[in-house]
């Protein structure tokens, strides 16, 4: 089958590649589509030291015909952290296209049946491709109490920074998505307030309750700070491959509570999806035939890209 291949340094389609082998509790997905994302062009940098075939936001087929996507981590459901209810965080799970599993940039991905989300007919197979990445965006809701008064910002133009505005709108009013990008900021809509970086950095130091970091830059938490108020809160989306240095002491000296973020409810995006609340596919900036995956991914590394979506 073909497979885009990530050695730890570069990828490269790979047309013959090795059919995936199920363990006992897995099913066979034949992939109709997958998103390309900013992880995995970490990934493909040297984040995590991943070597395998990428790829986490997907749509695929069983053998009956039926739509499925799946959550990315399969954990082993036996340690004391999968009976504390923290599966996602199992310290011996994999993730899929991401550590120690082959993820959906193939023909074909195996997946935990556990795993599995049925895709409404009502959801275009575009749109579906959106469901990973949104349910990141609704862990925000998930691990932090949002008031309708709160002012909140968030950091990143891109995929994931209008998703979590557009998630974040729907818990308070005043949403301000900020990043260095007119263009990409004007797909968040007409209910997202936007404003440019420096602007923001210059004008609203320490104004925001809650500042969300999904720059996918060394930097954004370095901003992210200047930005919160004492006794605010930062949550960080961006995960990189490059190291950053910069001064910690004032989360110190402003209290400011540090939240990491990661995976989310599938099934609450699933729903938001279904229910048509959020234009997904606006961010789609090109579908690419899955023999052209190499440009796609080049497509996809460039500053400024949008949503990039291989099809197979």
């Amino acid at each position: 089958m073909r497979a885009l291949y990530c050695n730890g340094k570069q990828v490269r389609l790979d047309p013959s590649f090795h059919e995936p082998t199920p363990l006992p509790d897995e099913i066979i997905l034949n992939v109709t589509h997958c998103g390309i994302c900013d992880t995995d062009v970490q990934l493909a940098s040297g984040y995590m030291g991943f070597q395998g075939v990428l790829g986490h936001e997907f749509v695929g087929v069983d053998e009956y015909g039926d739509r499925y996507t799946a959550e990315i981590n399969n954990p082993c459901r036996h340690c004391h952290w999968c009976a504390r209810g923290l599966e996602t965080h199992c310290p011996n799970r994999t993730v899929i296209g991401i550590f120690r599993h082959d993820g959906a940039m193939a023909d074909r991905v195996a997946v935990p049946r556990a795993n599995l989300h049925a895709i409404p007919e009502s959801v275009s197979d575009h749109s579906a491709v959106f469901i990973e990445p949104l349910a990141a965006a609704f862990q925000i809701l998930e691990q932090w109490t949002v008031f309708r008064s709160d002012k909140v910002a968030v950091l990143g133009d891109g995929k994931l920074g209008i998703l979590c505005a557009w998630v974040l709108r729907t818990a308070c009013e005043n949403v301000t998505l900020i990043g260095k990008h007119l263009n990409k900021m004007a797909l968040a809509g007409h209910d997202i307030e936007k404003i440019l970086l420096d602007s923001a950095s210059q004008h609203l130091a320490k104004s925001f309750d809650l500042v969300v970091d999904a720059t996918g830059n060394p930097s954004g938490l370095e901003t992210a700070i200047q930005l919160c108020r004492p006794r605010g809160t930062i949550v960080l989306k961006t995960t990189i491959a490059a190291s950053h240095q910069f001064n910690l002491s004032p989360i110190v000296i402003d209290e400011i509570t540090l939240i990491g973020s990661r995976c989310g409810p599938f099934k609450t995006a699933i729903d938001a999806l279904q229910a048509d609340r959020f234009p997904v596919e606006n961010l789609i900036q090109a579908v690419y035939p899955f023999n052209q995956a190499e440009a796609a991914f080049l497509h996809a590394s460039q500053k400024g890209s949008t949503k990039i979506i291989l099809q197979m």
